[in-house]
């Protein structure tokens, strides 16, 4: 399968030096900021309480593994806690689903939030209060203006905005046409609720912004008993203060929004979090926009949130990756103040370390190649030992069977080998995994077509599970499976989503949808894999020898084995072999 590589493989190597001399934990800007307010005293005796706020709109990605980690992690490194609060302000973009997949995703991780599990709208009572408290304080009026007219009174950053010719009424008017919106007098757009400021703010999130604005949808907590929702930005720093969080971590597309964060706190004169915001996490051949997410599974690009290609935390978990191995890597990246690329290459360098220590070696044959033992008994079957991990002294071997007729992958043979192919071709000899040395003596093709069916090989007997007793070498070791004990398989081969580094680029990529990536996914129906693979169960993870790290698909049952490829193996050949056809 051709695969859009060419930057990764320019840069896998330099990638993973820096992973292995980068293990100790980088410098965290944050970490400070949390010491140096413990030293000061500056929340008095309250220990370090952090949130993670995420909008049930859709699944998690990648990105909010990071801020999780972040968040979670600062409260268990300094014996705080941590909240898990859904800001469900917008009931027509939010579910249950999502609700339930992000406490699973959380979870999963290796966090718990205990008892701090909280809702925006536990909230809404008070943040009705809070929004007739600024009404009655003159710091808030109900705007009439349609959407497209405040947007046209807002300004540009270049010229003020204009006051709007609502914006002088009554404290008395306010209230009441606040409490008759609340009441469902209104159709949805008559009435905002906006914030008194400033229309000539040369930060426009500042110039009146909206604080509660008409919905007649049902909420999925609180059914039919609001029709008026509050605005994200008035909602957040709210529950923040309610919980008493001390410090409120988010990403830095909030930085504009941190002068309306302190604004509405101070205005309520309520306890006041300290807002920090760090670079969200960037990553080459994927988007972590969640607009876009959508639209991939909304558009049928992908079969769903969890698809293996997906950046979302389901899709990752249903390929294979481990969280020991999502923490780890959001741990190196680190925290800065700057947005950034991260190279995909870390995150598949992460995950096979993780798999390399975990993982049990087996054998399976993706593109099978018949071969013919021909000096070997008809009904003879033997019981090779095979070691599961070598990287694990306590992991133990397993039986493989061994017999006349097998199947090796059909790249591991050619006819009319290039220079450096060590592998098999006619004359040749080369080692069977835990088993015996064999040569090609005959090469059987369909009568047809020319093609290559069946190989038939001598073996060696005296070469059972070791080198030749004449000291005869070879320079190839191939993985192999028995025909007749073979289990088939369905093997997904996964590559990048995209085919460009940077989709979400709008420069280099104006069309982002066009950069999908056409071999994104390939499907191997005729796949054969050594038996003890017939009772895996959907997540467990193998590594396929020589062939790159696997996991049983959640579709995956004993009738029908699945497996997704949850990254490659570093294949020397593969470059040797790109390398020659560039000459």
């Amino acid at each position: 399968m051709k695969t859009p590589k060419s930057e990764k493989d320019k840069s896998e190597k330099e990638t993973e030096k820096t992973a292995v001399s980068n293990s100790a934990p980088p410098p965290n800007f944050i970490r400070n900021i949390i010491e140096d307010d413990l030293k000061t005293g500056k929340y008095g005796s309250k220990v370090v309480t952090t949130r993670f706020p995420p909008e049930p709109n859709g699944y998690l990605h990648i990105g909010h593994a990071k801020s999780i980690c972040l968040n979670f992690g600062f409260a268990i490194e300094y014996k705080g806690r941590c909240h898990l609060r859904f800001d469900d302000t917008n009931p027509s973009k939010e579910d249950v689903e999502y609700v339930d997949s992000i406490k699973a995703d959380v979870r999963w991780l290796g966090f718990d939030w205990g008892e701090h599990l909280h809702y925006a709208s536990d909230y809404f009572g008070q943040l009705y209060d809070y929004a007739a408290q600024l009404i009655k304080d003159g710091k808030a009026y109900i705007d009439s203006l349609s959407a497209d007219e405040i947007r046209e009174y807002r300004g540009t950053l270049t010229e003020p905005g204009k006051d709007s010719p609502y914006r002088n009424r009554s404290v008395a008017e306010n209230l009441d046409l606040f409490e008759r919106m609340k009441a469902g007098e209104f159709k949805d757009g008559a009435h905002v609720l906006r914030a008194k400021i400033d229309m000539a703010s040369p930060n426009l999130l500042m110039r009146d912004p909206t604080l509660y604005r008409i919905r007649k949808v049902s909420h999925h907590r609180t059914g039919d008993k609001w029709c008026i929702y509050p605005m994200y930005d008035f909602t957040h720093c709210i529950s923040d203060s309610i919980e008493e969080i001390t410090h409120s971590i988010c990403t830095l597309e909030f930085e504009n929004n941190r002068p309306l964060y302190d604004w509405v706190l101070d205005q309520l004169r309520v306890y006041h979090p300290q807002q920090i915001e760090f670079a969200r996490l960037n990553l080459t051949y994927t988007v972590l926009s969640k607009r876009k997410l959508i639209e991939l599974v909304t558009g049928g690009f992908v079969s769903g949130w969890d698809d293996p290609r997906m950046p979302t935390i389901s899709g990752l978990r249903r390929r294979g990756y481990t969280p020991e191995a999502i923490r780890n890597f959001c741990e190196r990246i680190g925290v800065a103040k700057r947005d950034s690329t991260v190279d995909m290459a870390l995150l598949e360098y992460c995950i096979r370390e993780d798999l390399n220590k975990k993982a049990q070696r087996v054998m399976a044959v993706l593109h099978p190649l018949r071969v013919v033992i021909v000096n070997y008994p008809e009904n003879q079957v033997e019981e090779l030992d095979a070691v599961n991990n070598p990287e694990n002294p306590n992991a133990g071997t397993r039986k493989v069977p061994f017999s006349r007729v097998l199947y090796i992958e059909q790249e591991d043979f050619r006819e009319h080998p290039p220079k450096k192919f060590f592998r098999l071709s006619p004359g040749k000899e080369v080692r069977l995994r835990y088993a015996y040395f064999i040569k090609c003596e005959e090469v059987i093709k369909d009568e047809n077509s020319g093609e290559i069916v069946e190989l038939r090989c001598s073996y060696d007997p005296a070469t059972r599970g070791g080198d030749a007793p004449d000291g005869r070498k070879v320079k190839a070791t191939l993985h192999w499976v028995s025909a007749s004990h073979a289990v088939k398989a369905e093997v997904r081969l996964y590559d990048y989503l995209f085919s460009k580094a940077n989709p979400a680029d709008e420069k280099e990529s104006p069309d982002w949808k066009s950069c999908l990536n056409p071999n994104s996914l390939d499907r191997l129906t005729e796949c054969r894999l050594e038996p003890s693979l017939a009772q895996a169960k959907p997540g467990e993870r193998y590594q396929f020898e020589r062939m790159g790290y696997f996991c049983a698909d959640s579709d995956s049952d004993q009738s029908s084995l699945i497996f997704n490829r949850t990254v490659t193996l570093r294949d020397e050949w593969a470059k040797i072999e790109k390398g020659q056809s560039k000459k």
